[in-house]
């Protein structure tokens, strides 16, 4: 009995896992985006991923630490400083997990 709780659980974990809309890569939304890479003198790797000539997502992959991501919100072309009431609070967006 007790393998097939195992099992059970394992496979119950597996399936939140990959059907979480947070764990998905943003950048996948975005059909014909023009990618612009360059890496910084720390070692951070800048995405820019533009869409007819308007910055859509910024993916920010530091040399240690984990991916986060700007994006803009309202289509304006530039990532949004703040979101809603919280001013001052610059929007990232992080991926949790990945497979």
């Amino acid at each position: 009995m007790r393998p097939a709780a195992l099992a059970l659980t394992v496979a119950l974990i597996a399936g939140c896992a990959t059907s979480a809309d947070l764990a998905d890569d943003p950048t996948t939304r975005l059909e014909g985006a023009q990618v612009t890479t360059r890496t910084e003198a720390n070692g951070d790797l800048i995405e820019e991923y533009r869409v007819a000539g308007l910055l859509q997502i910024v993916k920010v992959t530091p040399a240690v630490g984990v991916t986060y991501y700007l994006i803009d919100e309202d289509g304006d072309g530039r990532v949004d400083a703040t979101r809603g009431d919280n001013e001052g609070i610059s929007p990232v967006y992080y991926k949790l997990f990945g497979w």
